[in-house]
């Protein structure tokens, strides 16, 4: 893997860290909600699309 694959492999990795423990936290005032904050539901709906886009991403540069 070269040095900006690398790089960019990293980048996307401590995202897609970051990111998993913003849906948990979201999960977690969801429950606290009740199940009923439809923003909640929104924005962990825009999280959940984003972490399979940044795994893609992650799987095309391995390759």
């Amino acid at each position: 893997m070269s040095d900006q694959k690398g790089k960019k492999f990293l980048e996307l990795v401590d995202e897609q860290s970051n990111l998993q423990w913003k849906i948990i936290s979201c999960i977690s005032a969801l429950i606290d909600s009740k199940w009923e904050s439809r923003q909640l539901c929104d924005e962990i709906e825009q999280m959940v699309s984003r972490h399979a886009d940044i795994t893609r991403n992650i799987n095309c540069i391995e390759s």
